[in-house]
């Protein structure tokens, strides 16, 4: 059977159709039998019969379509991200974690190193409050990366999304932030986008018991505090995109 047979036809519109129809189907045999066509092809697709049942099959029908509004571009970003994700799991497989862990732990070793000798020879004018957080970032990066490796190699599927995703995240996010803090000329493409996001999440997300008022009272948004921000937001970052990959595996298992 070919590769169009299989999709339903039409390329990518066909592709879309049967992503679309299988979401559906799934959404409706949360409340009702043999939704999924093929998988019941000896007893057939349920179908309602009385008035009450019309009403709640169709009813819980467009409730799905409305869904799916949200949920296909979702699992669309969910099949890119999982495109990538494999892509970074082959160079692991073939590095291996600790050869992921080493390049790593050589990269920002040489970055901490080349920093810490600016500031000692006085060649450059260097903050060691800079050269502490290209540091003190070495070292999250590096850990970072060993437990997103190990998480992803040895973990199950909860793991991989509750632990492997944030960990990639951070190790992702550290290196542009670091480098803006130890180069004025990044700032405005840095770090003044990550504190009007830090304003955005404050009054928008955190408000909730005061949360934003108890972080703008006893933090300030400076230096080193900027990895940390984006440290903390790895994690909810990785929780979503490892929930949309895991709705494009239902949507497309991968092989």
């Amino acid at each position: 059977m070919s590769t169009r047979s299989r999709s339903g036809g039409g390329g990518f519109v066909g592709a879309v159709r049967t992503d679309v129809r299988r979401l559906h189907g799934a959404w409706m045999e949360l409340v009702f039998p043999r939704q999924r066509g093929r998988g019941h092809s000896v007893m057939g697709k349920w179908e309602p019969e009385t008035v009450p049942q019309k009403i709640g099959y169709h009813g819980w029908s467009v409730l799905g379509l409305i869904g799916l509004l949200v949920l296909y571009p979702l699992t669309v970003l969910g099949l890119a991200t999982r495109y990538y994700a494999a892509k970074l799991d082959s160079t692991q497989t073939r590095l291996g974690i600790i050869g992921v862990t080493a390049v790593a732990l050589v990269g920002w070793g040489a970055l901490t190193l080349i920093w810490g000798a600016m500031s000692y020879l006085e060649q450059v004018d260097v903050p060691i409050n800079a050269v502490l957080a290209v540091g003190l970032a070495s070292i999250v990066a590096t850990v970072s990366t060993a437990l997103a490796a190990t998480c992803s190699k040895f973990g199950g599927r909860g793991t991989t999304v509750g632990l492997a995703y944030p960990f990639a995240m951070t190790a992702l996010f550290l290196p542009p932030v670091v480098a803006a803090l130890v180069t004025p000329s990044l700032e405005e493409v840095v770090l003044e986008p990550s504190y009007d996001l830090a304003v955005w999440v404050l009054d928008n997300v955190l408000f909730v018991g005061g949360l934003n008022d108890y972080l703008r009272g006893n933090f300030t948004l400076e230096g080193a505090a900027y990895a940390g921000m984006w440290v903390g937001l790895s994690f909810p970052l990785g929780w979503f995109l490892g929930g949309v990959v895991e709705l494009a595996n239902l949507v497309r298992p991968s092989e």
